[in-house]
């Protein structure tokens, strides 16, 4: 087998045939590889305070920030008790469930008829803003909303499940538009130089 596969190589060569690789080769993604001469920020994202009615939904949207914040932000997120050049504070606003269609059900006595609820959206805002660890400078802010539709079935228990599924789809666009405005705010140097300058030896406060 190695004789055969060195002749192969042989009779390549000599029909003119060369291989050259040049450049810094393919990535994973397609995406080019970008040469910065400023490290990488360090984020420490705490969890967001919860305004709405809506309970338990702080911790699944602070997880949905440090993910997505981990892969588009342009930063490096790390845990609350290592030490970070920037740290990110938020709140979730607003939740609400408005009715996007409906159909009417006469009944006796009643012209109008009584309405039937056919699909929901569940919308959420969420506001956040960044500081630096060592001077607490406010660095950026920047208010999302999400939204989710979902049917409704004569099912109410299953309906509270297709709710509490676009309730925490909604969370993950609000936190994908988040990494992703603040990536272009670093892009733009909009505070990027003074977040890298800052010394990454203070350890945030739990």
């Amino acid at each position: 087998m190695p004789l055969v596969t060195a002749g192969c190589l042989l009779m390549l060569v000599g029909c003119g045939y060369q291989f050259r690789v040049e450049g810094a080769g393919p990535t994973i993604g397609g995406s080019t590889v970008r040469a910065s001469d400023q490290p990488t920020p360090r984020l420490v994202i705490r969890t967001l305070v919860n305004n709405s009615f809506e309970p338990n939904l702080e911790t699944r949207y602070t997880n949905y920030l440090r993910r997505e914040f981990s892969s588009g932000s342009g930063t490096q997120v790390v845990p609350d008790n290592e030490a970070a050049d920037l740290v990110l504070t938020g709140q979730i606003l607003s939740v609400s469930i408005p009715t996007l269609s409906f159909s009417l059900t006469p009944t006796p006595g009643n012209q109008t008829g009584s309405a039937t609820t056919l699909e929901s959206r569940a919308e959420v805002t969420v506001a956040v803003k960044i500081e630096e660890t060592r001077t607490k400078k406010l660095v950026w802010t920047q208010i999302s909303k999400g939204s989710s539709e979902f049917y409704i079935t004569p099912d109410l228990q299953f309906n509270r499940v297709l709710q509490t599924r676009a309730l925490e789809q909604a969370g993950r666009f609000a936190a994908e538009d988040l990494a992703s405005r603040f990536l272009l705010h670093l892009e733009a140097g909009i505070g990027a130089k003074s977040a890298a300058e800052a010394p990454s030896t203070v350890p945030v406060a739990k």
